[in-house]
């Protein structure tokens, strides 16, 4: 097949580049023909051929321009398969792996303070990227969806009427084992953590969206009854307010596998998030994991035995006692997971979709 890949910026690093390595190297070992559009890239395989999209124009309008001058440079070139990573208009398949950009919005404005709700999904980039996000799900558009979690095809399909039969579910793939030969013992000595300690985990950037702030909340409350509690923080944002004691901000850690073999439990609440990688990467080091019925990866869990699921992640009640349930069971880790973790499984599914629509198109004459 001649397959083109859409993807606005691709780096070496990273969750969704990491997918859309393993992704090209299979559809390259296979003798597939791949193209790139992108703006930027570094790290991609020799295998792939790459097409500069050169976008001159501010943030409000740059998501925009991009699909517009992708779809301009796609027009004269025919191919078996377009796959989009991204919002565009010129697409086969759309891997909707950022979610849904208005239910984020509406989100954002239900847990923001009384004050900002007005404001918030105001300006041009929000309403830009809301019009373009209709335009790539338009089913006359777009023949198939790929999402990476049941909560997002819900989502789509309630919002814009997208056929539920052309969504498939291909849940988010890691590398599994790198999450399960790392250094606990070293890692909490360096952290100045004791061995009676029982340590939760964050980890993740963009504090507000990801929820560390209902998390704060507990250590607060903790930090003079159960002193033996700990929270891990990995990764950057901003605080608004005063850090208990009881926290500890490592900041970005590169070997992070560490940082979830150093902990008991993953505790992460977000307000929206499609599918979560903390999520099969706590699973993976052997460890349950607390998080919002608003993160796509809580279908991951089954409550009570490798998590618990918060309907309100600002329920600290609810989330004071689900620590606590953990706390007392040591023994229940490594918890086990009924869904493959691998990222081989996420690229084979992915192929299998790609694959039948080009053998619609072939079909369709």
């Amino acid at each position: 097949m001649k397959l083109a890949l859409i993807r606005r910026q691709f780096a070496a690093t990273g969750g969704a580049e990491l997918y859309m390595q393993r992704l090209v190297a299979a559809l390259a070992a296979a003798g597939h023909e791949v193209h790139l559009y992108s703006e930027n890239w570094e790290g991609m395989p020799d295998a792939v051929t790459l097409h500069r999209v050169n976008v001159q124009a501010p943030r409000a309008l740059r998501p925009v321009r991009f699909a517009e001058i992708v779809a301009q440079m796609m027009a004269p070139v025919t191919y078996d398969v377009v796959f989009s990573l991204e919002r565009t208009v010129s697409q086969d398949v759309y891997r909707a792996g950022d979610g849904v950009h208005k239910v984020w919005l509406d989100q954002r404005r239900h847990y923001a303070s009384w004050w900002r709700r007005p404001f918030v999904g105001l300006g041009a980039f929000h309403s830009n990227m809301m019009a373009l996000e209709k335009r790539t799900l338009d089913p006359a558009v777009t023949r198939h969806v790929i999402v990476n979690s049941e909560m997002v095809r819900r989502e789509i399909v309630r919002e814009f009427g997208y056929p539920a039969e052309r969504i498939h579910l291909v849940r988010n793939g890691i590398n599994a084992a790198r999450f399960q030969q790392a250094d606990r013992v070293g890692t909490r000595q360096r952290f100045g953590l004791a061995e009676g300690d029982f340590v939760m985990l964050f980890v993740g950037s963009g504090w507000e969206r990801k929820g560390l702030h209902f998390l704060l909340r507990l250590m607060s409350r903790l930090e003079k009854t159960d002193p033996q509690v700990k929270l891990l923080v990995v990764g950057k944002g901003r605080l608004a307010g005063p850090v208990p004691r009881n926290v500890i901000l490592a900041g970005p850690m590169p070997q992070v596998e560490n940082a979830y073999a150093a902990a008991d439990l993953l505790t992460f609440l977000p307000i929206y998030e499609p599918s979560s990688n903390v999520v099969p990467e706590a699973l993976a080091s052997g460890l349950p994991v607390i998080t919002s019925v608003f993160n796509g990866a809580a279908e991951w869990l089954t409550e009570g035995v490798n998590g618990h699921v918060l309907p309100a992640p600002e329920d600290t009640d609810a989330l004071e006692k689900a620590v606590r349930f953990w706390m007392v069971r040591p023994d229940a880790r490594p918890v086990p997971c009924e869904h493959a973790l691998d990222l081989e499984t996420n690229v084979r599914e992915t192929l299998r979709v790609l694959e039948r629509v080009a053998a619609e198109k072939r079909a369709e004459g």
